[in-house]
């Protein structure tokens, strides 16, 4: 299983801040394609090239494979200070 972490406006959007999922062995890019099948505010909040995601804490590309366990953080490019 995976924790799926939500920040910002995407955490608004989707009105969670966080879910538990199985995404092992999923891209990045294929688990924003599962999470943006849930809904318009899930499309929206997803919508290509508006939003980061950090994997263990670390930032990651869209291709990167998601393993068993790993943590996924979706935040928008820009945050407040």
């Amino acid at each position: 299983m995976n924790k799926v972490i939500f920040f910002a406006q995407i955490r608004e959007l989707v009105g969670t801040d966080c879910i538990m999922l199985d995404a092992n062995q999923l891209s990045v890019s294929h688990l924003i394609d599962k999470l943006s099948e849930q809904g318009e505010k899930w499309l929206l909040a997803f919508k290509e090239n508006h939003v980061l995601c950090a994997v263990n804490q670390m930032l990651v590309d869209f291709n990167y494979i998601i393993q068993d366990s790993d943590e996924i953080a979706f935040f928008p490019p820009v945050t407040g200070g």
